[in-house]
This record gives structure tokens, C-alpha cells and sequence, in this order.
């Protein structure tokens, strides 16, 4: 399926990436209010989390410039000293922006 490069085709696009994503959403929760949650599946959502967040965090740490690398460590510094989430994203992003503007 290809759209036109219009007003129109980039609307039609929008609107169908944003009812695939609904849809998306909508599906886990209809799917996930039919399954028991047990200990095994409740061990298994908690695993899920820190699972993406590994998957997005590698290939910046991998692939990244020194602002991004910096920038995590900053992160991870700040989490474990206060262990609070809001200061640790707001001290990557800090450090981040510093960095890229020397």
C-alpha cells in the first residue's frame, strides 16, 4: 500500500498509525483481563520491563556519541544515589544537552 505524498496522504497515514497503535494497546489490555495473574505471569511482566528498557538503553550505550554514553552514566549515578527517577532523567538530560553544546 503506498499513499500519495499530500496533505491527504500524510492525514491517512497518521490516522492509521495512530489506530494501529490503539489497537495495539487496546489488544494487550483486552488479552491480559482474560489471563490469571499468577506468580509466574506476574514474575514475567516484571522481567518484561527491565527487558525493553535493557533493549533501548544497549544501542545508545553501543552506538551512541559521548553525550548519550555521559548521559547514562549521569543517570545511573543519580538513580543510585537518591533513588528517585524524576532527578536521574533530568540529570541525563542535562548532561546530555551540556555536553552537545561544547
Amino acid at each position: 500500500m503506498t499513499l500519495p505524498a499530500t496533505l491527504a496522504g500524510a492525514i491517512a497515514a497518521i490516522v492509521i498509525m495512530a489506530l494501529v497503535t490503539y489497537l495495539t494497546r487496546a489488544g494487550g489490555v483486552f488479552i491480559m483481563s482474560r489471563v490469571p495473574i499468577g506468580p509466574r505471569v506476574e514474575r514475567f511482566i516484571n522481567a518484561m520491563a527491565g527487558s525493553v528498557l535493557v533493549a533501548v538503553i544497549t544501542p545508545m550505550a553501543v552506538h551512541g556519541d559521548w553525550g548519550a554514553r555521559l548521559a547514562l552514566v549521569a543517570t545511573l549515578a543519580v538513580m543510585l544515589l537518591l533513588q528517585k527517577p524524576l532527578p536521574a532523567i533530568t540529570a541525563g538530560i542535562v548532561t546530555a544537552a551540556l555536553w552537545r553544546m561544547l
